[in-house]
């Protein structure tokens, strides 16, 4: 686990100021690696790889970059877990250290542009090829390490985070269509950021440039073959095989592994399945708030923990942290993503890197078996829809509305969410629908100056990602969690990656494992959502490995954080000052003054209010001290001069 950042010439050409070029992403990304640093210029300084260390394995032998006998260069960020199993099929004779870096490089060798299909884990890592000068890039099948990239005259920047290239952009601006995405769903779609100039390699593809042309290409996608040949029973029992394999393999490390606990279904699963095989002293680690039982499922935690017997470290996290830390998160995240949850998981990482540099998460459960309680909320209104129609008993794809009304009560919480979804109306599409129950834009009517957005409808990218080619039938369920599993999980992956990294924590995520994930893609709606039970096959399939306290939770609380209650007390002063000062008042994309109006009304600080106050902190962050980042490569320089 690292951070890693380059520059390529697209042209061949030398890039005169490599070394700084490279001194200034490095310290940027300096976090992510305190164990050790290097760097590597290429021939006639036309390429260069920048490398901060976090060591995990091979903790001697596996500093980066790192060559092979043909003169190839990585520089690497992830863990592949089927290292050791690579090893013996590439022939051990073949191998001068024991890392998993090394592993790549062979791998490379052997099955050229073909090799990330070979490795099982989480990875984004640049080859430079000796054998013609060419750059092979590559991201994991999920998108759980990040790779940003840039063209910026005639050269390729990439790196771990999007603010190692911001020093080389003609100015720092944000990408409109981007920021419309993110007022739409907090999250950005098809590769874009908030940095205009700065892309994603998507999950599972590569990069590669040659002749001076780049080339992006799919290597693994996921396909909703449904296998109605099996019954329920069957798809458990392989469930159970894979999840515990899985585990065993994102075990291996040379450092001690704990675990994050939150005392929901998959964290507990995992840390389950860990101290089973690590035996006793297995660390969990929690973060919790005082506010209310509402904000607190350490009960459930402490009963994981004594029916299995982890040592459970709990933080209690307050207002006051969120006052001192959360320009800290904003900056760390590179741009804003996803709900309020970053904030105490910056906490609780940081937490957990003093007893440990690994930890296990739950991350990716949800979207692949079904975890999201406005799933629940859009089928219950497709039956409806089936039972008038008279077809709700037709094809395998139908869970019956008398099958589910034993568990609506899962959305006894979510009346509100009922209210706003049928206030519109009834039986569109199911891609409209979908899209009124994702979209979060409702809220922000006067905040944002939406006549500066137009042109662009994220609606349409939703609906080709919602009606993709690799979806077969006509399951609401597979339609739902797929475009989650495409959009909002690499969203939660961001924060995942840089809570953790922030700190120098690894974190490993075995619910995101490829043949688990192709297992789960497989199964019928009636196996993943019998009844309307949100994961159903994973309730049953590991109820015999945890507490009754969990087996029977109907609620799902996903890290609930009291802002609302924070936004009115303690940190509102905090809040006021952020959106009140000259530069925040005169955003171009957005109206502070009207988002303090609705405050000082006793507006609830929700999601909306949430996505302002970080777009504000973000621009505070990057927008406003956009000199400090472009004049980076010479102070270094200057400094070193020295």
């Amino acid at each position: 686990m690292c951070g890693i950042a380059g520059v390529f010439d697209l042209n061949g050409g030398t890039i005169p100021d490599l070394e700084s070029e490279l001194a200034a992403m490095g310290h940027l990304i300096a976090h992510r690696g305190p164990d050790a640093e290097g760097t590597w210029r290429g021939p006639s300084d036309r390429a260069g790889f920048a490398h901060r260390r976090l060591s995990i394995i091979d903790l001697v032998t596996g500093a980066q970059p790192m060559t092979d006998e043909a003169g190839n260069w990585i520089t690497y960020n992830g863990e592949i877990y089927n290292y050791i199993e690579l090893r013996e099929e590439l022939g051990p004779q073949n191998f001068r250290t024991t890392s998993d870096t090394e592993v790549i490089l062979a791998a490379y060798r052997h099955w050229g542009t073909d090799c990330p299909s070979h490795l099982r884990g989480m990875f984004a890592f640049a080859i430079w090829d000796a054998s013609d000068g060419s750059l092979f890039c590559a991201r994991d099948r999920f998108g759980m390490k990040p790779f940003y990239y840039a063209t910026v005259d005639g050269r390729l920047y990439f790196a771990s985070e999007a603010k190692a290239i911001l020093p080389f952009l003609p100015e720092i601006e944000t990408d409109v269509e981007g920021l419309r995405d993110y007022l739409v769903f907090q999250f950005c779609l098809a590769g874009k950021t908030l940095f205009r100039g700065i892309r994603e390699v998507p999950a599972g593809h590569t990069l590669r440039v040659r002749g001076g042309d780049i080339d992006i290409r799919r290597y693994w996608e996921v396909y909703y073959n449904l296998d109605f040949s099996h019954d329920s029973a069957w798809f458990e029992e392989r469930l159970r095989e894979l999840m515990a394999d899985s585990v065993k393999v994102h075990l291996r490390a040379d450092v001690p592994v704990g675990s994050y606990l939150s005392g929901g279904l998959d964290s507990s699963i995992v840390a389950s399945l860990a101290v089973d095989r690590t035996g006793p002293g297995f660390q969990a680690y929690l973060g919790k708030f005082a506010e209310g039982p509402q904000y607190d499922e350490s009960r459930y935690a402490r009963a994981l923990c004594e029916y299995k017997g982890i040592d459970l470290n709990e933080l209690e996290i307050g207002v006051d942290d969120f006052v001192a830390e959360i320009r800290k998160v904003i900056y760390h995240l590179d741009y804003p993503v996803a709900g309020p949850g970053a904030f105490p998981q910056f906490m609780i990482s940081r937490f957990a890197k003093l007893g440990r540099k690994v930890v296990l998460g739950g991350q990716g459960g949800d979207e692949t078996f079904g975890g999201y309680a406005r799933y629940l909320v859009a089928y219950l209104e497709q039956c409806l829809k089936a039972a008038i129609d008279g077809t709700m008993h037709n094809g395998d794809f139908i869970v019956s509305y008398e099958s589910i009304l034993p568990n609506l009560t899962a959305l006894s919480q979510y009346k509100p969410m009922l209210q706003e979804f049928w206030r519109e109306g009834l039986f569109e599409p199911m891609d409209a629908r979908y899209f009124r129950l994702v979209n979060r834009s409702n809220d922000l009517a006067e905040e944002v100056r939406w006549d500066r957005l137009d042109g662009y409808s994220p609606f349409e990218t939703f609906r080709s990602i919602f009606n993709a080619s690799n979806l077969t039938g006509e399951s609401y369920f597979d339609r739902m969690t797929h475009f989650d599993f495409k959009t909002l999980l690499p969203a939660l992956l961001q924060v995942e990656d840089r809570m953790s990294m922030a700190h120098g924590l690894e974190s490993r995520l075995p619910f995101l494992d490829h043949p688990l994930v192709e297992l789960a893609a497989t199964m019928p709606p009636a196996v993943k959502f019998e009844g309307g039970q949100l994961k159903r096959a994973l309730r049953v399939a590991f109820a015999p490995i945890l507490p009754e306290a969990i087996n029977a939770r109907t609620d799902k609380m996903g890290f609930p954080t009291p802002l609302n209650m924070w936004a009115r007390g303690d940190a509102h002063e905090f809040i006021v000052d952020t959106l009140s000062s000259s530069a925040a008042l005169s955003r171009t994309y957005i109206d502070n003054k009207k988002a303090l109006a609705g405050l000082a009304k006793g507006a609830a600080f929700g999601r909306g209010f949430w996505g302002l106050l970080s777009l504000e902190l973000w621009q505070q962050a990057f927008h406003d001290r956009a000199s400090e980042f472009t004049s980076l490569p010479r102070s270094l320089k200057e400094r070193a001069a020295r």
